[in-house]
């Protein structure tokens, strides 16, 4: 008989850095990474609010799918990344994930102004995406990842910083990860 207890596996780097917590309203953009929308939604639990949205129909049907698998209850919808179909101030949490370094200028802007209008003052984002990696092969790979603009433009912080986020930061680059966020300025 152990006297010991084996203690439970820590939560992913991207679930932290998410910070999201019992009773928060959450909202993934972008259903491209369905274990950590599942992940996070179980942290929101029954008392909050789960939620995902993608502008490809077929990997919202997919990617709810793999999220009910994984034993977590999200409302997952298809919609234009810059009309959200929800209600101004409708969360405390939005994790966008390897959606803006893909999408032109235009888009990217019209995206990160969605998840600006409906964060609550206070409220956090997270964007989440591949690191640049240096070299001949990361340059071949950072091609095919992200728009050139976007990386030559500043990236997710100057996104952010433009669609009025504040205290925008790096948090973390971890394993190939990239961890960028923002703070919906107060009314």
């Amino acid at each position: 008989m152990p006297f010991f207890r084996k203690s439970a596996p820590s939560d992913p780097l991207a679930v932290t850095m998410a910070a999201v917590k019992l009773g928060d309203r959450f909202l993934a953009v972008g259903m491209r990474d369905t274990a950590l929308i599942a992940a996070l939604a179980a942290k929101s639990g029954l008392t909050g609010r789960a939620c995902a949205v993608d502008a490809d129909e077929a990997r919202v049907k997919a990617g709810a799918a793999a999220i009910e698998r994984e034993g977590a209850l999200v409302d997952a919808v298809h919609a234009p990344w810059g009309l959200l179909p929800y209600d101004d101030e409708s969360f405390d949490v939005a994790v966008v994930g390897g959606v803006l370094m893909t999408l032109a200028a235009q888009a990217r802007a019209l995206a990160a102004s969605g998840v600006h209008r409906v964060l609550r003052p206070g409220g956090r984002v997270v964007v989440i995406e591949p690191a640049q990696r240096g070299g001949l092969v990361g340059a071949l790979l950072n091609r095919q990842q992200a728009d050139p603009d976007y990386i030559t433009s500043g990236g997710a912080v100057a996104t952010l910083t433009q669609a009025g986020f504040a205290a925008v930061r790096q948090l973390a680059e971890h394993q190939g990860q990239i961890f960028i966020e923002g703070i919906k300025k107060g009314a």
